[in-house]
């Protein structure tokens, strides 16, 4: 997963404070509940010096969120008196977290959105289509597209020349109107960098539809005899289409990425595997993707500095660097920051598809560790 949603978080200084709260308010004391959590969380922060200010804009953010049905959790990431991302998640966080410190506590965020697969959902018929597309964080994006109806959009039953000329016609509008809805497809494609592009609707528009996509999307498309857009349909059946086409490219990507790391060991054993070649690799820039079994029970520390790529086991090594005030922080908090402002990636893997000490390792981009990558 690439984490360049994250990056905001880290243009600016903390200290930050980072809340994960159950909002699920599907019982009759709903509010009441999470109320007491955040109150919870609340008296936390401020025992480990959060400021005021700060904790009254998560307490608007956690509070004031609307009401929403069934289960889910919010992370909120806050510093110097703004809230700085407030991301909803679907389902309760699987431990309430209240944090304060030099750097976001954002790998219990990474490890719960999980992969992350920007997708575009079309939905098309004779007449236009309906797209959404899905984006880093989840921001969510649609667009309809109405098509051209000069021409008739049903083949008329009338015979002799009048049949074939009818016929004519309205196939040049299906195919028109699948124009128009290719290029909806392309740029909503390309604003939301996307992996996927499933496509239901009607059997006999969808292949007029891929086929006037530009090759780069088409090779993304998978088709679906799931969704309509006709009043009555089934408005859950593309979505679930859907789940299952992410969910199997984000297993692709894994297993690529492990196999690739699998060749690597097979160059040289020791290349990028624990958590002090992965930190060393990080300082070059050197990172492709980390590997990671995690582990929120870990309590390994690094120390860092102010930006991304310094980090280390020694903070006399910092030193070196320029840092005059080196921060002690969670290993997974400093290895986070480092990826999204280098664009490296993150996979999550079982701990039995990487037996390394410590449960990390680097896919390295260049092997060779005397030199920096630019």
């Amino acid at each position: 997963m690439r984490l360049s949603m994250l990056r905001p978080l880290y243009e600016q200084a903390g200290p930050w404070a980072s809340v994960y709260v159950d909002t699920s308010r599907n019982t009759e004391d709903g509010a009441e509940q999470v109320d007491l959590r955040w109150r919870a969380a609340r008296e936390s922060l401020a025992a480990d010096g959060c400021d005021e200010d700060t904790l009254d804009a998560m307490e608007q953010a956690v509070l004031e969120r609307p009401q929403e049905p069934g289960r889910h959790g919010l992370a909120v990431f806050a510093a110097h008196g703004a809230v700085a991302l407030a991301q909803p998640l679907d389902a309760p966080p699987r431990r309430e977290i209240a944090a304060f410190g030099p750097l976001p506590h954002t790998m219990p965020l990474v490890a719960q959105l999980g992969e992350q697969i920007p997708y575009v959902q079309v939905l098309v018929d004779h007449t236009g289509g309906f797209l959404t597309g899905t984006g880093p964080g989840r921001l969510v994006r649609t667009a309809s597209v109405e098509g051209s109806q000069d021409f008739p959009i049903r083949k008329s039953n009338v015979g002799g020349w009048q049949q074939s000329h009818w016929q004519q016609a309205a196939q040049e509008s299906w195919q028109r109107n699948a124009g128009e809805v290719a290029v909806a497809v392309a740029e909503l494609a390309e604003g939301c960098d996307a992996q996927v592009i499933v496509v239901g609707g009607d059997p006999r528009s969808r292949p007029m539809l891929v086929e006037r996509l530009p090759e780069r999307w088409r090779d993304l498309v998978v088709t679906t005899e799931a969704g309509a857009r006709a009043a009555g349909a089934d408005p859950h059946a593309l979505d679930e289409a859907t789940i299952r086409a992410v969910a199997e490219r984000a297993a692709a990507h894994e297993t690529d990425v492990v196999d690739r790391y699998r060749m690597q060991r097979g160059r040289d054993a020791a290349a990028g595997d624990g958590l002090p070649a992965v930190v060393a690799a990080l300082q070059r820039g050197q990172v492709d993707t980390v590997l990671l079994v995690d582990d929120p029970s870990s309590t390994q520390m690094l120390w860092a500095g102010p930006e991304p790529l310094q980090l280390s086991y020694d903070a006399a090594e910092l030193h070196a660097m320029g840092v005059a005030a080196p921060w002690k922080v969670r290993a997974d908090a400093a290895l986070v920051r480092a990826l999204a402002c280098s664009d490296a990636g993150l996979t999550l893997v079982e701990p039995a598809e990487l037996p390394v000490d410590g449960g990390v390792a680097a896919l390295l981009r260049y092997a060779d560790a005397s030199t920096r990558h630019r």
